[in-house]
């Protein structure tokens, strides 16, 4: 069975950081890309980040880039989202997903086929 589990949400104040760990089993973690993506309430699900775990390769949506880090452990199929300089606009719950991404990476959520059940992130003023 495919499982992605999310975790290391919590609080924390802006400017602060938190690193948020994407636990991948049942599949073949190369194969696929790893994404994270965020939903605040009210708002669409957006991705944030994707990264291709055979080379290392990131992509950034505009809204993060400079201040979010994402990684690869592929010895333990963990992919590993750090975040710096924390804003209260960044609260939300976080999730990773799994997708096979023949033609690059890219964040939309349609292209991503397995989902974890998300962490929390709240950012204090």
């Amino acid at each position: 069975d495919v499982q992605l589990q999310a975790s290391g949400g919590g609080l924390v104040q802006a400017g602060g950081s938190l690193k948020l760990s994407c636990a991948a089993s049942g599949f073949t973690f190369g194969d696929y890309a790893i994404g994270w993506f965020r939903q605040a309430p009210g708002k669409e699900r957006e991705g944030i980040s994707c990264i291709d775990s055979t080379d290392g390769s990131t992509l950034y949506d505009d809204s993060v880039k400079g201040r979010f880090t994402t990684s690869s452990d592929n010895a333990k199929n963990t992919v590993y989202l750090q975040m710096n300089s924390l804003k209260p606009e960044d609260t939300a719950v976080y999730y990773c997903a799994a997708g096979f991404l023949p033609y690059g990476l890219q964040l939309g959520l349609r292209d991503f086929d397995y989902w974890g059940q998300g962490t929390l992130v709240t950012v204090s003023s």
